[in-house]
């Protein structure tokens, strides 16, 4: 019977980066992959003979600088085919807005730009007292007092270090809605519109719902390529951070194995010992480190009759349904969209009227219900990556809203119906798109969850709310990466920070892991 030191379910880039920082430590280690590819919601997938896309994720927003020079990323192949990505807001009605953190291009009145100005460096402040904590093991805040002052104090700290005029409107802000922040600062829709898009994009949250800030301050929270809010593309679509990631763990030592899914976790003497395969195999290590999401990992994997009542009451509790669609489009040209020079297709498209446009949109989901008129992310990712599609073709990847995981009508119907409204949406912002269609794929919640193991369809394996962030991510008694299973330990997003190509869930979960079981390694 195979042994190792741990065992790591979920191929996927947190499973990755959990894998690597343990096999680094010396400890032998196997990473465990159900699907015959790695990546999990970051691969690169055919939608059309040469046509290649980002199945889920798409572009990289929380991949610091740091992070690829630590795990060395680009030697392994990472590059970007853009590195500060303009996001352009369309409505339909005036020029194109575009906005680079918190530079803004287009016809605005200076009142506006100077308010958008002012408030993005305080809203980066904010975010900047937050990230650090991100790539901490939260504090338990119970029984283990001395162990949570110290992460409690340094955030503590670095909000005294805002001043007493951006504290306090960081104190009093941190539950408020995107919608009455920027409106106090902003009156230019487009600008508010690109803003509240941006809060709210893949969670079930509308701009005028109590703690969308506090999303909106988690995006900017992210650096990828070491700048605030800054957007990323990788060449090659996010199969090229996986393989990349890949890569470094292979250097690392890690025995990869696809197809290799595991069936359930083997419980001896209340501990995690090991993991059964589909296949029948067993594998047996001192360390269990999950990166699926944690109702899969406890409930299904491990069982409810090896939990007590009160945490199946609270694993059954968290909120993760998905509430976004991805559109996928094979073309045989580039498309025009109004007012969109050539020059300026490497950028995010957002398809979104007015900020009250998102909200009334986002009022059908409430009801399970799609959107009558979607708001949508675009990107034409061949414009600055060629190779991902035949010469002179493109593919299109959207990223629709709203579209909940429990629609009323079901989505063996429901698909149809926002597939034709979201080509709607495109065709008005891009007269003759449907022309040039040769491929069309729609991916549902439900499908993302099927596609990739992810329960509810939700990007974050759990929604980003107050109470389901920081000390509570997944739930209090496992907020520390360790489980309620002696031996078992979660990494993946739906532990601390959450959800994102950044990684950090694994590495966090790796240290704690590390430091954790160092007695039974040694």
């Amino acid at each position: 019977m195979p042994s190792f030191d741990a065992i790591v379910i979920g191929g996927g880039h947190n499973g990755l980066v959990a894998a690597t920082l343990i096999a680094r430590s010396g400890r032998r280690t196997v990473l465990l992959e159900a699907f015959d590819q790695l990546g999990g919601a970051a691969r690169t997938v055919e939608i059309a003979p040469g046509y290649r896309v980002s199945e889920v994720a798409g572009l990289v927003t929380h991949l610091g600088s740091k992070a690829v020079a630590a795990l060395g990323l680009e030697a392994h192949g990472l590059t970007y085919a853009v590195s500060d990505m303009e996001s352009l807001l369309l409505d339909g009605h005036r020029p194109p807005l575009g906005m680079a953190r918190s530079r803004i291009v287009g016809d605005v009145a200076d009142s506006d730009r100077t308010g958008w100005q002012d408030l993005h460096r305080r809203l980066a402040r904010f975010a900047g007292t937050l990230r650090p904590f991100l790539a901490e093991t939260p504090p338990r805040l119970k029984g283990h007092v001395r162990q949570a002052a110290l992460p409690l104090g340094r955030l503590g700290l670095a909000v005294r270090k805002l001043g007493k005029s951006d504290m306090r409107d960081f104190l009093r802000m941190l539950l408020m809605n995107i919608a009455d922040v920027v409106e106090e600062d902003v009156r230019d829709e487009r600008i508010k519109a690109l803003v509240a898009f941006d809060a709210v994009l893949g969670t079930h949250l509308g701009p005028r719902s109590p703690g969308s800030l506090l999303t909106y301050l988690y995006r900017l929270a992210g650096e990828a390529d070491g700048r605030h809010g800054a957007i990323a593309l990788p060449a090659g679509g996010m199969g090229t951070v996986i393989a990349a990631l890949e890569g470094t763990a292979m250097a690392a030592g890690v025995d990869i194995r696809t197809r290799a899914a595991v069936d359930r976790i083997v419980i001896e003497n209340d501990r995690a010992v090991g993991v059964v395969l589909g296949d029948g195999e067993t594998l047996r290590a001192e360390a269990i480190v999950s990166a699926a999401n944690p109702v899969t990992t406890l409930m299904h994997l491990v069982g409810v009759q090896h939990l007590d009542t009160d945490t199946v009451r609270r694993l059954a509790s968290i909120r993760s349904r998905g509430n976004v669609a991805r559109l996928h489009l094979a073309l045989d040209g580039l498309p025009e969209f109004t007012g969109v020079a050539v020059d300026r297709m490497t950028a995010r498209l957002v398809l979104a009227p007015s900020l009250e446009a998102i909200e009334r949109a986002f009022d059908h989901a409430k009801y399970g219900e799609i959107s009558a008129e979607p708001v949508m992310e675009v990107v034409v990712p061949s414009v600055a990556d060629p190779g991902l599609a035949p010469a002179g073709r493109h593919v299109l990847s959207a990223n629709v809203q709203f579209a909940p995981y429990r629609l009323k009508t079901g989505w063996v119907k429901g698909k149809d119906e926002l597939k034709a409204k979201a080509l709607a949406v495109l065709e008005r912002h891009a007269p003759g798109i449907g022309s040039l269609i040769r491929h069309a794929e729609l991916l549902s919640a439900v499908d993302i969850e099927t596609r990739c193991r992810m329960p509810g369809g939700h990007w974050h394996h759990g929604e980003l709310t107050v109470d389901q962030m920081f000390w509570l991510r997944p739930m209090q008694v496992a907020a520390q990466y360790r489980s309620p299973i002696p031996g078992l330990w979660l990494a993946g997003a739906g532990s601390h920070p959450g959800g994102n190509v950044m990684g950090l869930a694994g590495a966090n979960a790796a240290r704690a892991v590390i430091a954790g079981e160092g007695k039974a390694w040694h």
